[in-house]
C-alpha cells in the first residue's frame, strides 16, 4: 500500500525542524519568539501542551521526544531518548521531567537492570501526538490541494530526501 503524500511530507518538515540551530529562549511560557504577544495559532496565550505552572512543553525537542515514545516498539531509556531527539542526557533526563510534571509520560522499572528506568507515553500523551500529528497533516494536506496527485508524491519523494541529507548539526 503506498503511503500518503501528506504524511510523509508531514514527517519530512518535522525532521527538517528538529535539526534547525535554536537560540536559547527564557522559560517564560509566555515568550513569542516571533515577536508579538498575540501571534500563532493560539492567540494570545500559551498552545494548549504549554502549562505556565508545570513548565513550558512546546519546543521541538519535546514534542521530538513525544514522537521518539510514538515511533519505538516499548518503553526508552533516558539514554535512547536523548539519542532519538538529538540532545545529551541531561538535556533529555530534563524534558522527560517536564513531561512527566504534566502526565504525559511515566517512568517504569527497566525489567533487565534495576539501577534505571524506562519512560512510555501515557494516555495522556498519546491524545497530544495524536491531535499535533493531525493539525500538521491537515496544514500539509490544504497546502497541497492545488497539487496533482503526481506532484504531490514528487513533492512528497523529493522532501524527504532533502531532509534526509540535511546536516543534523
Amino acid at each position: 500500500m503506498a503511503s500518503d503524500p501528506a504524511d510523509d511530507i508531514a514527517a519530512a518538515l518535522a525532521r527538517l525542524r528538529g535539526r534547525r540551530p535554536r537560540p536559547p529562549f527564557p522559560p517564560d511560557a509566555h515568550h513569542h519568539p516571533h515577536g508579538g504577544h498575540g501571534g500563532g495559532p493560539w492567540g494570545r496565550g500559551a498552545p494548549p501542551w504549554a502549562d505556565p505552572a508545570r513548565g513550558r512543553f512546546g519546543g521541538p525537542a519535546r514534542l521530538r521526544l513525544l514522537d521518539a515514545l510514538v515511533a519505538a516498539s516499548g518503553p526508552l531509556s533516558v539514554s535512547e531518548i536523548a539519542e532519538a531527539v538529538g540532545v545529551d542526557q541531561p538535556r533529555a533526563s530534563r524534558l522527560v521531567q517536564q513531561a512527566e510534571l504534566m502526565g504525559l509520560v511515566a517512568r517504569e522499572p527497566d525489567p533487565d537492570d534495576a539501577r534505571r528506568t524506562r519512560v512510555r507515553l501515557t494516555a495522556e500523551g498519546e491524545g497530544l501526538v495524536s491531535g499535533f500529528r493531525g493539525r500538521r497533516r491537515d496544514a500539509v494536506r490544504s497546502a497541497l490541494e492545488s497539487f496533482s496527485d503526481a506532484e504531490r508524491a514528487e513533492f512528497a519523494r523529493l522532501l524527504a530526501k532533502f531532509a534526509d541529507a540535511w546536516p543534523s548539526d
